[in-house]
Formats: C-alpha cells, structure tokens, sequence
C-alpha cells in the first residue's frame, strides 16, 4: 500500500510517500481503508520532533480518519465489511484500562501517529472497540476534519471548561481547527462567544461560524476589548491553544472563579503569572489533551443535527502531503487541512 512516512525529523520536505506492506489485523482488530485523513497541529510538532523525540523511524504521522472496513481478525465483529467507520485519535492500550476516566489519563492511553502508525496511509488497523459508525451523512473530506478537533473541544469547552447557556467566552486562535470547532461547541451550549484571529483574512470566516465578536491580536489588545465587551467583568471561561504570553495575558480577561481551559502551546511553551491577582481572584487553570468516547459520540450527535458544521480548509492528496504540512506549519488554514488516498 502507499503511505506517507518521515525518516528523520525536519522540515515538511521530511515526508516521503513510498510503497509498504499491508498492516493485517489481530482477533480484536478491523482493517480500514482510509477514505480521507485530517491534520492536526500536533502533526507538525511531530514531525520536528518536539513532541516525541524517541520516535521509531520510519514512521507514518496521522490521528484523524475515516474510512471504510476492509477486513476484520475476529470471527465475529460489531461492523460489516464496506460499513463506514470512524477511529478514536487516541485510546487505551491496555484493555483493563478501557473504562479509565478520563481516558486521556490512562497510563496505556495513546494517540495514533504519536508513537504507533497513524492514517497517512491507504489502510490501518484498529481495535473495533474503538470505532464508531459514520452515521454523519458527509462527504469523506468533512468526516476527516472532525475526530481530533471535535473530541477535544467537546472535552475542552463542556467538560472541563463547564460552559453552559448565558456565559461569556474567549476562545484564542478560532480560524485554526479546534479554534473552530470550539466556537460551535460553545455556541450549542448557549454562550456569548469572543473570539481572536491574528489578521483580518479571517474575520470573515469566524464570524460565519457564530462568534459574537472577532479580535484580530496583530491590531487590537484583546484583554481591552473583552473588558469592554463584558462591561469590565470579564468573561467565565478561556480556551486558550496558543500558550505563551496569550495565556497569562488571559487571565486579565478571566472574571473572579473563572476557568482557564489550557490545551495548545501554538506561540510558546512558557509563560509567566502574576500570583497575587491570580490567586485573589480564585481563577482556575485547567490542562486538557482530549476527550473520551461520550465527547465523541455527543460531537458527533451535534454535526448529525447541523448544530456543528466541519471546517474543511483544503484537500490534498496523499502524495502532497510535505504541501500540506508547510500550509499547517504556516498557520494559514482555515479550519482543518485533509489528505485523501
């Protein structure tokens, strides 16, 4: 089969599509051909190496999937031959960890692409019980944007951000594809939503996905305008994925016990925090890297309903990939970028 591998970390040049053999499943396990495969940011920090610097070369990069079943290795399977499928991005190795919560916790959790192969590839296996039916009704394309974005985010602004109808928002970085995604989460859980871009290219867009009002951070203090925007008490919950100075900057848009939702490191891996207003305030940082089966399937019943829309940037194909990875490293995607076989 074709796939995409890195032998080497570096630029997206590192990506080279080669012939390998075909991955055959276990008793427990269901081959997918893979219709269409979704970025993430992660992605590009894998690839240089800043995520996982021991990786096993050579390796296929990838969380995000969905595809068709094209053998199973049990007897009896849950799915058919040809039935439309979805993968978790990350899951329980150890079966006796299957009911660990959250499951990001699990000391055997893993995230595909990370450490085994992922889906930039035309078939990969998976543990059936980590599959779920395609019951969307969307093109191959759109289905492919959703896994990572959506699961987190679901976990990210309902569950450990605990949003819920008439509160305020921040969300940081809501062109990107969980910026996105977060900002119809949280509209469906009926809050009022600020979000920030970089430039006014994509105002346009968050806009169209419900935001109340967009920041453009090249431009504008985002700090003055959601203190403005929340008359001075700031809102109850940020999303921050950029890190960096946006996180601690965040907190002087946070009002008194309110959550701040960390899950990126975009524009740095460190920051700095003023202590005394952080702690008189009683604000609360919160970390999240992603979510469990039920933030899957609650995601996926709101894109089902036409609450949730995918964001598709741009589709390219698998032989293209070093393309669209210098379009992710650069920051200019609209939504999520998909690779198609």
């Amino acid at each position: 089969m074709k796939a995409v591998v890195i032998r080497k970390f570096g630029e997206p040049d590192v990506l080279d599509y080669v012939d390998i053999d075909m991955p055959e499943p276990k008793t427990g396990e269901v081959r997918i051909k893979i219709l269409a495969a979704g970025l993430n940011r992660l992605d590009h920090y894998l690839r240089l190496g800043a995520v996982n610097p021991d990786m096993k070369f050579p390796h296929i990069l990838g969380s995000d999937a969905v595809g068709v079943v094209d053998a199973n290795g049990s007897v009896s399977s849950r799915f058919q031959i040809g039935e439309r499928v979805i993968p978790m991005p990350g899951y329980p190795v150890d079966s006796k960890e299957d009911d660990f919560k959250p499951m990001s916790a699990a000391p055997s959790y893993l995230i595909r692409g990370v450490v085994e192969w992922g889906t930039y590839a035309e078939y990969m296996v998976v543990p059936e019980k980590w599959l779920v039916k395609d019951e969307t009704g969307l093109a191959d394309e759109q289905v492919a944007t959703l896994p990572m974005p959506l699961v987190t985010c679901v976990r990210a602004v309902k569950v450990i951000g605990e949003v819920k109808k008439g509160d305020t928002v921040l969300i940081h970085g809501a062109a990107s594809g969980t910026g996105s995604i977060s900002v119809q989460i949280a509209k469906v859980l009926g809050a009022r939503v600020a979000a920030t871009i970089r430039t006014s290219e994509k105002e346009a867009f968050v806009k169209s996905l419900g935001a109340d009002i967009v920041i453009k951070t090249e431009s504008e203090n985002f700090v003055e305008r959601v203190n403005a925007w929340t008359e001075g008490k700031g809102v109850d919950m940020v999303l921050d994925n950029l890190g960096g100075h946006f996180l601690s900057d965040s907190l002087k848009a946070l009002k008194p016990l309110g959550i701040l939702v960390s899950m990126g490191m975009v524009t740095g891996m460190e920051t700095t925090i003023e202590i005394f207003p952080f702690f008189f305030a009683q604000q609360q940082i919160r970390g999240t890297v992603m979510g469990d089966m039920d933030d899957l399937l609650w995601g996926l019943e709101q894109v089902k309903a036409g609450k949730i829309k995918p964001t598709l940037d741009r589709v390219y194909r698998l032989h293209e990939a070093g393309d669209a990875h210098a379009r992710l490293a650069a920051g200019a995607a609209l939504g999520t970028i998909v690779l198609k076989p």
